[in-house]
């Protein structure tokens, strides 16, 4: 360790390796880009599962997933207007975590899940905050 970092040379290596940084926010905007190929390839599941959570035109709501996973999720990876994908993506999540994971509604496991799975989603708006701030900083610099 040296005198200004608190961070272990090892650990600051593995930092500053080339391709955490695109590696980090593939693997962060993966599960959006994996849901949005499977409701393109299962377009009628798609429709289903907004049906199932109240969100109507179902359809409607199935083709704004589709466009927001995919692209929010295709800015991210490619670094360019990460502020408008992330944001995105983070709306997206917002209305998911609100209405699948409805803990206030529930008792016992099932809330003990949904409470887990809400601040799980939390957590995710989080990243995509930070993968925000970050691109944005190196940009500026």
């Amino acid at each position: 360790m040296t005198a200004t970092s608190d961070t272990p040379r090892s650990i600051a290596a593995v930092l500053d390796w080339r391709w955490l940084w695109p590696l980090a926010r593939l693997a962060l905007v993966s599960a959006y880009l994996i849901g949005g190929v499977q409701k393109l390839a299962d377009f009628s599941g798609a429709i289903a599962e907004q049906a199932h959570f109240g969100l109507q035109p179902a359809w409607l709501w199935a083709v704004m997933a589709i466009v927001v996973e995919l692209i929010g999720a295709g800015l991210v990876v490619v670094n360019r207007f990460v502020w408008l994908g992330a944001g995105a993506l983070g709306v997206l999540t917002s209305v998911a975590m609100l209405t699948a994971n409805d803990f206030w509604h529930m008792d016992g496991h099932d809330r003990f899940m949904a409470l887990n799975a809400f601040f799980e989603h939390l957590g995710l708006i989080a990243g995509l905050v930070l993968v925000s701030i970050l691109s944005w900083r190196a940009r500026r610099a």
